[in-house]
């Protein structure tokens, strides 16, 4: 189930001073488009948009996490990224006619900023730094997606695991005591659809790294102990090779 309401003040600019779609723009100028765009909450399992809709309307995540994932034609699901907080998503609501290519489903309660295409449209035109920007945002998803399909037509599983991991940990990881927490309700189905393999896979490969010392498991929960580790596997670096994460 999904709420909206107009935004009182300006919250989450914080949000938007950090993020990639309004770089370049003043405070007054954040200001401005923060009080263009609503405040919308969507309970855990719900969406905020279904592939193949149309393309109504883009948002900045400001609470929760968000999994973004495909149906191919030979109806498969993929899980193609997690957005967290301060992530931009649905940047492609501005063009004409467009559908959203992804569904986006929280994994946990949200809140956004949205902005319907109308709004985002007259803001692109008093402020051209945000067209430019959205531009931006939009190839770089693309190649963030050809990146996701390549890895899963040509690498080995255990090397998509490794990449995963580590393209979550710089998403959305926080440093703890432990090691890096992927700071994300994921489970293993997320894992798998993620990187185009079985649960029972992932099951077995995390069971694995972890007597290795290399992931701490929890319930719906990762932490990476040894990071330079999970950067061999990804990058299929000799043994020893030492890199930063």
């Amino acid at each position: 189930m999904a709420t909206s309401g107009t935004l009182p003040e300006t919250p989450g600019i914080e949000y938007l001073e950090k993020s990639e779609l309004f770089k370049g723009l003043d405070r007054a100028a954040l200001m401005d488009v923060a009080r263009a765009g609503r405040k919308r909450s969507v309970r855990a399992g719900g969406y905020f948009f279904r592939q193949g809709e149309r393309a109504v309307a883009q948002y900045i995540l400001l609470e929760g996490s968000v999994k973004l994932t495909q149906i191919t034609p030979e109806g498969y699901q993929v899980l193609l990224r997690v957005a967290g907080p301060g992530e931009v998503f649905a940047a492609i609501a501005v063009l004409e006619d467009a559908r959203y290519p992804v569904s986006a489903q929280a994994a946990a309660p949200c809140k956004a900023l949205v902005w319907d295409t109308e709004s985002m449209l007259a803001l692109m035109m008093r402020y051209p730094e945000l067209a430019i920007n959205s531009l931006r945002v939009m190839a770089k998803r693309v190649q963030e997606f050809q990146d996701r399909y390549r890895e899963l037509a040509t690498e080995r599983v255990e090397r998509r695991i490794a990449r995963a991991l580590s393209r979550l940990a710089r998403q959305a990881g926080r440093r703890t005591d432990e090691g890096v927490l992927i700071d994300l309700t994921l489970t293993r189905q997320d894992i798998a659809e993620m990187t185009g393999t079985t649960r029972f896979t992932i099951s077995r490969t995390l069971a694995d790294w972890e007597q290795q010392g290399i992931v701490s498991v929890g319930r719906e929960r990762i932490i990476i102990t040894q990071p330079h580790a999970l950067v061999t596997i990804a990058e299929d670096l000799p043994t020893g090779v030492d890199e930063e994460m």
